[in-house]
Parts: structure tokens; sequence; C-alpha cells
């Protein structure tokens, strides 16, 4: 009899954020799937328990699909976690879940945090129609986006990284000048912070900026003015 596949939620800063029902599934698996082994080793060590943990990422997903699902398959119960919030957004695993669904394989979410929902919240900007890109392309397609992106009605929301951040605010300059844009830093951890304003102000503060972290950015619906 088949085992199960978990996809539990993990805290995207502050350990707290975690689900009860998350610690208890990690609990009760027989051996947890994670990007990093060294991050999720830092929740379980936190709530006092250990489980084998098998690094499952980007790298490693195409290699150890097929035994991890023959362990399944044999009824072992498995819990896949990101480093951070929840599984497969713009995360690996979407290989694993489709060949569980070939194998029958009982799939169960355990709900919990996301950064991208986290940051649209608090962001002011409307939330009853949004569209989620993940990361831009690094190089090739990333201007094509943007000036696809420019003509979005709906509210927009970008994952970037410490690297290309200024980056992205610069080219919000040229493609998007008009919108307002929030950019949160270090959701829930110790030194998180919101930067709102239009993209030409958000560019002359940078100097001031701690260009640290993980960051979301939230982009208005075209059209949409801070008066609304």
């Amino acid at each position: 009899m088949n085992g199960r596949l978990y996809i539990v939620s993990t805290p995207i800063g502050n350990l707290g954020d975690v689900t009860i029902r998350a610690i208890e599934t990690l609990k009760q698996v027989d051996f947890i799937l994670c990007e990093d082994t060294r991050v999720t080793s830092i929740l379980l060590k936190h709530y006092n328990f250990s489980k084998p943990l098998v690094s499952f990422n980007a790298v490693t997903e195409g290699k150890k699909l097929s035994s991890v699902v023959e362990r399944i398959t044999k009824g072992e119960n498995c819990a896949l976690v990101s480093d951070s919030g929840t599984p497969l957004i713009s995360d690996p695993g979407v290989r694993l879940v489709s060949e569980a669904i070939k194998q029958n394989i009982n799939i169960v979410p355990v709900t919990g945090a996301s950064a991208l929902i986290s940051a649209l919240t608090v962001s002011g900007l409307p939330t009853d129609s949004f569209v989620f890109e993940g990361f831009l392309p690094q190089k090739k397609g990333r201007q094509k986006k943007l000036k696809e992106l420019s003509d979005e009605s709906r509210t927009i929301i970008i994952y970037e990284s410490p690297f290309r951040i200024e980056k992205l605010i610069i080219e919000l300059v040229e493609y998007m000048p008009e919108r307002y844009v929030v950019v949160c830093r270090e959701l829930t951890k110790k030194f998180e912070e919101t930067w709102r304003g239009y993209p030409k102000q958000l560019k002359n503060d940078l100097d001031k900026k701690t260009i640290k972290g993980e960051f979301v950015v939230v982009i208005a619906p075209k059209g949409w003015k801070i008066e609304n």
C-alpha cells in the first residue's frame, strides 16, 4: 500500500511561522525531502526532534526522483519542504508531484507561510486579482517580460535576489515609471522592512537601503493610483 506525500510549508523567516500541524506531520513521516539539509536541520532542532533528511533540490531532483517515489510506493510516508515557505512556489517539486499522481500516491498539502501572500497583504495594493511571476529571467527574455508586464492590469508580484534588486528597480523606472511599488525585504525576520514609492523615488533612495536578504516586489496594476 502506498505511503503519502505531504507538501509541508515551513517558516519564511521567523521559526514561529510554522503551524502545529506542520510540526506534527514532520514528526510522523519516515523521511523529509529538503532543498538544503542544513536549513531544515535548524527547524527540526528548534522543535526538538530529528528525522532522516534527503537533499532534494533543482540539481538532485532528477537523479533521486525514482528512488523517492519507490520508497513511497512501498509504504513510507514522505514530507517535501523548501528552505522557506510553501514548496513548489519558485522551488523544486513539480516533477515529484507529477510522478506521484501517476503512481496514485495520495498527496496532502500542509499549508502555512508564503512570502508572496504575506507581501501582498501588507502592500496596500489590490488583492482581488494578481499575477505571480516568481523570479524574472536573469538575462534572455527579461526585457521582453518587463515590457509585457508594463501592460498588466492586475497587481504583480515578483521575487528578487539581493544581487538583482537594484537592477530591477532601475528597470521599473524605464518600463513602469508610473506604477506604485512596494518592496518587502526579509519578511518575518529580525530586519524585516518595507519600502514604498514610485520607481524613481525608490531608485533615489537605494544608497540609504540595506541590499541584503530576500525580496518580494509588489507592483500596482496599470492605472492604479495611490489615491484609490
